[in-house]
């Protein structure tokens, strides 16, 4: 297996450093296109047999480091009860927003079966890969999930989701509480069915200052990340806009730490310290860049993370739709090329 991606993980040394993207499966692929021209998002998510297909279409196409397994970070929130529809051009929808004491405690815990398709399009798609490159598992992280159930989808200023979290803590931790025990058991699950690592998504995070992270969210994250750690996986703790978090998310866990666009990679390295591996950074719109352009960014992102291992080369968040896939492709070429020793 090329286990670079694992290697750079836990800090080994590999002959060049990994790449893997998140949205590496997506619309900017013909592939991926063609079958959504026939399912919705729901649909590929919860038919193993074509979440499987999805999670390989990157891997066949281009020499990435790693696959990960095609799902939504929003999966975990149906069986609880939640009514949740993806809306074209509006992206999810929450139709009853949980925003008071008794729509938190009306959540449910999340049967086991109830996602058994993500854990059968990991088997899936871990029995496809034949071993080729490892395959990452995921979650959202409880903040992104609270303010999306709380906003009821998308938001700019977390108006509602901050409204809550200061005017009743007591229900803003109870409703943490809560997702960390889902998401723990989530994460778990995908180990279980062969999950080589697991990603949490905090994509919503870097809203938040230090203060409200290490008061609101640090020990539900902490949580989580403690309770993996007998499951001997590789943890990428992931966030964007989160320049003013780094240390405090080092703090609640994870062996990885992602690292968006907006801070240099000898800041987070020289903040972070050599006892966790990064993960990051470049901005995904330079992927619309012409070719000089990208070559000249992975560049700079490279000698900024450095010649010690622990380095694993990705995007600040994911592909985007209209990203042209010639690029994406070199981009891979790229960093393989440009980081052999």
């Amino acid at each position: 297996m090329n286990d670079r991606f694992l290697k750079a993980c836990r800090r080994e040394p590999t002959d060049c450093v990994p790449v893997w993207f998140m949205r590496q499966a997506g619309r900017y692929m013909e592939e991926y296109r063609k079958i959504r021209a026939g399912h919705s998002i729901l649909e590929v998510c919860k038919t193993p047999e074509l979440a499987a297909q999805v999670t390989l279409q990157p891997i066949e196409r281009f020499s990435l480091d790693a696959a990960i397994i095609f799902a939504d970070i929003l999966l975990p929130l149906e069986p609880m009860g939640i009514e949740l529809a993806f809306v074209a051009d509006e992206g999810p929808v929450i139709y009853n927003p949980v925003r008071d004491r008794a729509a938190v405690e009306a959540l449910k815990p999340v049967e086991p079966d109830a996602l058994r398709f993500v854990y059968d399009a990991i088997r899936l798609a871990r029995k496809a890969l034949t071993g080729k490159v490892p395959l990452i598992g995921f979650a959202g992280a409880p903040f992104t999930l609270a303010s999306y159930l709380i906003e009821g989808g998308s938001s700019r200023n977390f108006i509602e989701t901050k409204r809550l979290m200061y005017h009743e803590p007591d229900v803003w931790h109870r409703l943490m509480e809560k997702l960390a025990r889902v998401i723990t058991g989530y994460l778990k699950a995908q180990i279980e069915a062969g999950a080589q690592a697991i990603q949490l998504f905090d994509s919503w995070v870097g809203t938040l200052g230090a203060d409200d992270y290490r008061e609101y969210v640090q020990p539900h994250v902490h949580l989580i990340f403690e309770q993996l750690k007998g499951m001997n996986v590789p943890c990428i703790h992931f966030g964007t806009g989160t320049s003013s978090l780094l240390e405090l998310m080092k703090e609640a866990g994870g062996s990885v730490i992602g690292v968006d666009w907006r801070v240099r990679l000898d800041e987070a390295r020289r903040r972070l310290g050599d006892d966790v591996a990064i993960q990051g950074n470049m901005d995904p719109v330079v992927l619309f860049a012409p070719l000089h352009e990208i070559e000249r960014r992975v560049e700079a992102i490279l000698r900024e993370a450095g010649k010690k291992p622990g380095f694993i080369f990705n995007l600040g968040h994911g592909i985007l739709p209209k990203t042209p896939i010639e690029n994406v492709q070199a981009t891979v070429e790229l960093v393989h090329k440009l980081s052999q020793h």
